[in-house]
């Protein structure tokens, strides 16, 4: 039961954020024990800082909520650990080079039988640890470099770009929940599918949604987007977040089960479904 947050801004926000108030939307206030981790993008590189350790525990955390960050992408996770020891291999979000660009991926859910049936594959891109999520992203990166083969730093267009992520999270959602954030510092890609949640002290059967979508600048939201765990400066840009579970009681959008986007500088440029 891990949470996902992802920001797309058509320009840097300012975005201050406390991953352990954050995860108390999860319900992962006594839960939130195998790691945190978060990526702030800057055009074609990312600054990324993650620990194996829980939020509640960390003075980086302390730092990160209270020292505001600029970025026009956003992709965070705060970890409940399901396949793979609470390690910092194994903790999101993940990162690998491809195109002269940094690309991240974050995911939440668990991919029955992925290491069985695709551990052994020879991949240009290795996991580290132990996950099937890491797996998934490098299985990801495989599909996509065929579109990255240009030896300028071009992005491949967009439409490519989410056919292939479409056409993967598809195929991965067969094998269980699929809730994907990826971005290659030009677009934000996610897939919605489901999500474990908790109730009354117990967990749930996986069920939709896996993610909730706000268009910040739709809800008219003034120079800030403010909940408990994250504040986002908006001025009078446009920008859209995508969260786990809705962050506060309005303007969210949860995603039906099977949708694949692609986000661009604030705004959605392409919906599908898988």
């Amino acid at each position: 039961m891990c949470e996902l947050l992802a920001m797309s801004a058509r320009s840097p926000s300012g975005l201050s954020y406390s991953l352990n108030e954050f995860a108390k939307h999860g319900g992962l206030t006594r839960r939130n024990r195998s790691g945190w981790g978060i990526a702030y993008f800057d055009d074609r590189e990312a600054f990324l800082v993650k620990e194996a350790q829980p939020a509640s525990d960390s003075p980086l955390v302390k730092f990160i909520a209270e020292h505001e960050r600029k970025s026009h992408c956003v992709i965070a996770h705060v970890r409940l650990a399901t396949v793979g020891t609470p390690a910092l291999r194994n903790t999101h979000p993940f990162r690998r080079a491809l195109g002269r660009r940094v690309h991240v991926f974050a995911h939440n859910g668990t991919l029955k039988g992925l290491h069985d049936d695709y551990g052994q594959r020879a991949l240009h891109y290795e996991p580290v640890g132990d996950t099937d999520s890491e797996l998934a992203f490098c299985m990801l990166l495989e599909h996509m470099r065929p579109l990255w083969s240009g030896k300028d730093d071009t992005p491949p267009t967009m439409t490519d770009r989410l056919a292939v992520f479409a056409e993967f999270a598809g195929d991965m959602r067969k094998r269980g929940s699929a809730n994907f954030l990826y971005s290659d510092g030009d677009v934000l890609f996610a897939h919605a599918h489901k999500r474990i949640y908790e109730e009354n002290g117990s967990f749930s059967e996986p069920r939709a949604p896996g993610l909730s979508i706000r268009n910040c600048a739709a809800c008219q939201q003034g120079p800030e987007y403010a909940c408990e765990g994250l504040k986002v400066h908006l001025g009078d840009q446009r920008t859209i977040l995508l969260a786990s579970v809705p962050l506060d009681a309005q303007g969210w959008e949860p995603l039906p089960e099977g949708t694949a986007l692609a986000i661009c500088s604030g705004a959605e440029a392409a919906r599908m479904m898988t």
